[in-house]
């Protein structure tokens, strides 16, 4: 009789384990741990909240626009019409949530890219904000970004890592996050620290000689690795001065360009 119920014993513990096992499993316990509460990685507030957090923060989107491929191409759509119809028609995560303020005469648009969280097993995957991207229309100096977007706050240390190329001014800010490869699709990405990135562009693009009166178009808020700019871009990423360092505002400014006389035609007489 003892022995018997040492087996039974035996047995439901077995039963138990593969059980608890199987969920594991299914559920991406083991491999892809996802955060149990989702919470922003970063001091800007957006990065990693769900699409619902995020909408029960900024409202219900005035538009919801579509990419094209890889291009900077978008169609726009009503909320309403993105719910009952479009968003069926896409991956995903493909939709990015807008919302537009005028600040200051300044047209400002937001946009929020997710990443799908896969491994949930469901069938409408909840989505985390990965990217902001925020849009000035008509462009607006370096200087003046702050005041337009009250959830870009630059760093003002000298030492603050900064790069440039001919288009965009990159900024980094900040401790690496733990949890923020969590919205990173980059390879290897676990062994990678993960920054809060600041990346400004400009469509006419960023003069030899930058200042805080560059006139840029677009910023883009997302997490970037420091150590793959240092190791893997070199090349595309020319290190610089953070504009909003003091150091840098007291350089002097950039030489005006000479004035060219135009030539005037001699005839003979």
């Amino acid at each position: 009789m003892t022995f018997f119920f040492s087996l039974c014993k035996k047995t439901t513990s077995w039963v138990a384990f593969a059980v608890l096992a199987s969920l594991l499993c299914s559920t991406g316990g083991i491999l892809w741990p996802t955060p149990a509460v989702a919470k922003p990685y970063f001091e800007d507030g957006y990065l990693g909240l769900t699409q619902e957090e995020l909408r029960q923060i900024l409202g219900i989107p005035m538009a919801v626009r579509s990419r094209k491929a890889a291009l900077r191409v978008f169609s726009y759509y009503t909320f309403p019409d993105w719910e009952k119809y479009f968003k069926n028609l896409v991956s995903p995560g493909n939709g990015e949530d807008v919302y537009t303020y005028v600040r200051n005469g300044i047209q400002v648009r937001y946009s929020f890219g997710y990443i799908p969280n896969l491994n949930e097993g469901k069938t409408i995957p909840t989505l985390y904000v990965q990217r902001c991207e925020v849009e000035f229309s008509p462009a607006v100096p370096i200087k003046s970004i702050p005041s337009l977007v009250p959830e870009f706050i630059p760093p003002t240390e000298q030492s603050a890592p900064t790069f440039r190329s001919n288009l965009w001014v990159l900024i980094f800010k900040g401790e690496p996050s733990r949890e923020a490869d969590f919205i990173v699709k980059e390879q290897g990405k676990r062994n990678l620290a993960w920054s809060l990135a600041y990346q400004l562009f400009a469509i006419n693009g960023i003069p030899n000689i930058l200042s805080i009166e560059t006139p840029i178009d677009r910023l883009e808020i997302t997490t970037q690795s420091l150590q793959i700019v240092k190791t893997q871009q070199r090349l595309t990423h020319e290190s610089t001065l953070n504009p909003y360092s003091p150091e840098f505002q007291k350089r002097l400014p950039p030489p005006s360009p000479p004035i060219k006389s135009v030539p005037q035609p001699h005839y003979d007489e």
